[in-house]
């Protein structure tokens, strides 16, 4: 093996200088696909057997379109085999029309491309609900949504405060991160937000955690669930998936944080997931890795003003 010379070594430590200013990577672990299951289930339909389903019924139950309970003939209970039943066909042409897609009630190609997105963990559908508000006027047709009995805020001064279970680097530039989230609702809202010290009460915990962390909606490791948050509820609480691979300046398979955290922001102040066909909103579920999608677009900004019922 050749030994690096005294004249390039200089050069060494300039490339890879360069290398680590194209992208400051907040946490990276190794890449992962806990929806992958998904892909090898194309083409399911209703009365088949195929190995892998129990899973997708596990993932369309974490987000409210599957509830067993007691169904099922002679008192088996479907939710834990691999049986494409009625109940499933249901779910799946519940998502489908959530997302529009075709309601086919099979797994079609655009269905298994749609459920393997990077996406919020907070449930499309809640206890079977799901509060519609689409808005029309001659020149909009807005798509958002509020959670069932449209949970809100009765003040507008908001604290927030971290708290993780695990430790990750470069803290200072996560809060940063985090304060120019809550600017971009504050600056469309009459909200003001406040950081307070870990030691003193706050309207809101934000902090990083990994796989079951004790709030019941456990993280699945890189890709799938990437963070969830509360409805405007006392102690509410807003986790980041510790295991993902974020950056301030996304690449390739990197998330953005501040996109994700202006979209739990979002679920914070009282908005469920967007039907926008296109997933221009910020609050729409899915989140691409690789780019930055910060700016509230014209369904955040109204459904958070109808909300709170402020000025337009």
């Amino acid at each position: 093996m050749s030994t690096m010379t005294a004249r390039s070594f200089p050069i060494f430590v300039a490339i890879l200088l360069l290398v680590a200013m194209q992208s400051r990577t907040i946490q990276s672990k190794p890449s992962g696909d806990p929806f992958g299951f998904i892909k090898h289930l194309e083409g399911c339909h209703r009365n088949v057997s195929v190995k892998g389903l129990h899973e997708l019924k596990r993932y369309l139950e974490k987000f409210g379109y599957l509830k067993y309970g007691h169904q099922g003939k002679k008192g088996h209970n479907h939710a834990n085999d691999d049986e494409f039943d009625d109940l499933l066909e249901s779910a799946i042409k519940a998502y489908q029309q959530n997302h529009h897609l075709n309601v086919t009630g099979s797994l079609d190609n655009s269905t298994v491309h749609e459920m393997m997105q990077p996406r919020c963990g907070v449930p499309d559908v809640v206890n079977g609900t799901k509060h519609y508000h689409t808005h029309k006027s001659i020149h909009t047709l807005a798509h958002y949504n509020f959670f069932p009995e449209n949970p809100r805020w009765t003040k507008r001064q908001l604290t927030y405060k971290f708290r993780s279970s695990v430790q990750v680097p470069a803290a200072q530039n996560i809060r940063s991160i985090c304060a120019k989230a809550f600017q971009r609702w504050a600056q469309v809202t009459e909200f003001t937000f406040q950081e307070v010290s870990g030691s003193s009460p706050a309207d809101i915990v934000i902090g990083f955690h990994r796989r079951d962390h004790n709030d019941g909606s456990a993280f699945d490791g890189p890709g799938g669930t990437l963070a969830h948050a509360t409805p405007p509820v006392r102690n509410a609480m807003f986790h980041f998936d510790a295991d993902e691979n974020w950056s301030e300046n996304p690449g390739p398979n990197q998330m953005d944080l501040e996109s994700v955290a202006v979209h739990e922001i979002g679920h914070l102040l009282g908005l469920d997931h967007n039907d926008d066909p296109n997933a221009d909103a910020i609050m729409s579920s899915r989140i691409p890795s690789g780019i930055a999608k910060r700016d509230l677009r014209a369904d955040d900004i109204q459904g958070v003003r109808a909300l709170y019922g402020f000025a337009n």
